[in-house]
């Protein structure tokens, strides 16, 4: 029990530290390039994997209240990237959804991204990378199978 409670701590302690690395390599880059704030990055990100969002439900994806969210999506919505939609059912209940500039705007910063990302691996070498294929390939479907335990509204589509 012990060795697995220091395997977790481990664990927690190696995702602390990869994490702000993969926000310096995608989200400092893409910033210049594209003139979005990391928010705003991470909300098209979460719109495009959802197809749809409450408020409550981007303000869970970026970790902000209610008040912070509605003003990002005003700006958004400004800049034609998301659109307001009434959920057919319950006409009080309103989703946020990208538009198709948001869709080619997300589109073209993932096609950014793995531009970057592939310039950074490109010094490793050809096991080094499969490597890091496989982890990152086992770190993805085991955080999507938390993330579906969580049952959270974040990851519910809410």
């Amino acid at each position: 029990m012990e060795k697995q409670n220091n395997e977790i701590d481990s664990v927690a302690e190696n995702l602390a530290h990869i994490v702000p690395i993969l926000k310096r390599i995608f989200i400092k880059g893409l910033r210049t390039k594209t003139n979005l704030s990391p928010q705003t990055l991470y909300t098209l990100g979460a719109l495009s994997y959802h197809k749809k969002l409450t408020m409550s439900g981007i303000g869970n994806h970026l970790s902000v209240p209610k008040p912070h969210v509605t003003a990002l999506v005003d700006k958004l919505i400004a800049e034609g990237l998301v659109e307001r939609l009434s959920d057919e059912r319950d006409r009080r209940i309103i989703y946020i959804q990208l538009t198709e500039k948001g869709k080619d705007t997300f589109k073209e910063v993932k096609r950014m991204m793995t531009e970057s990302f592939r310039a950074e691996l490109s010094i490793f070498d050809e096991d080094k990378i499969h490597k890091m294929y496989e982890c990152s390939r086992y770190i993805r479907e085991t955080l999507d199978e938390m993330a579906k335990s969580f049952q959270t509204g974040c990851c519910s589509g809410n």
